[in-house]
């Protein structure tokens, strides 16, 4: 038998229902600016605006399940979101490998994709000092995963894991909204010397 240790906790969640009309026109025509290979958004406190609070609301209640289960913390404490922001990545576009700093926990929420082309990259943090050249992927041996981008999922992960999106074959633009989380409340513990309250 062989256990999955110390595993690293990706969750997703999709939004029932999908976005309206309105609130694709609001994210759709918000003003952009250059990225690494792609286009973001000026506007990075997104979820601030009225007119994406249900989406806001979705990832915020998906948010605090994956932290509960995840981490099922002892103190109170829980994550919120910090900044957020809209990602545009045309045919022909990438979004380059990064890990997102001053964040706990991070999200990738798809608006519009192409489940069949669109996808989002993971890979294995830290130095492999022996590589076996493999002949059969999995979980254990590969240093990247991949996860299609579907429209209205969401998908949360640690902030440190490493990330990217490949060249977009798809004709459509790929829209995506990211955000970053910190906590609030106690973290550690008094009597071990490592409470920290925020």
């Amino acid at each position: 038998m062989i256990h999955n240790l110390f595993p690293t906790p990706v969750g997703f969640y999709h939004l029932d229902g999908g976005l309206t009309d309105d609130e694709l026109s609001f994210i759709r025509d918000l003003a952009k600016r250059p990225n690494s290979g792609n286009m973001t958004s000026e506007y990075n406190y997104l979820f601030d605006h009225e007119a994406v609070q249900r989406i806001a609301e979705f990832a915020n209640e998906s948010l605090q399940a994956y932290f509960q289960e995840v981490y099922a913390p002892k103190h109170e404490v829980k994550p919120r979101i910090t900044q957020s922001w809209a990602n545009y990545t045309d045919k022909g576009q990438w979004h380059h490998k990064h890990e997102h700093p001053n964040s706990f926990i991070s999200g990738v929420f798809y608006v519009a994709s192409d489940p069949k082309l669109d996808k989002i990259y993971f890979y294995k943090n830290g130095y492999q000092q022996i590589k076996v050249t493999t002949d059969k992927w999995n979980v254990w041996n590969s240093e990247s995963w991949w996860f299609e981008a579907e429209p209205n999922k969401l998908i949360l992960f640690p902030s440190h894991l490493t990330h990217m999106v490949e060249t977009v074959e798809a004709e459509n633009t790929r829209i995506s909204i990211s955000f970053n989380t910190f906590l609030e409340g106690t973290i550690g513990d008094n009597k071990q010397l490592t409470e920290l309250v925020l």
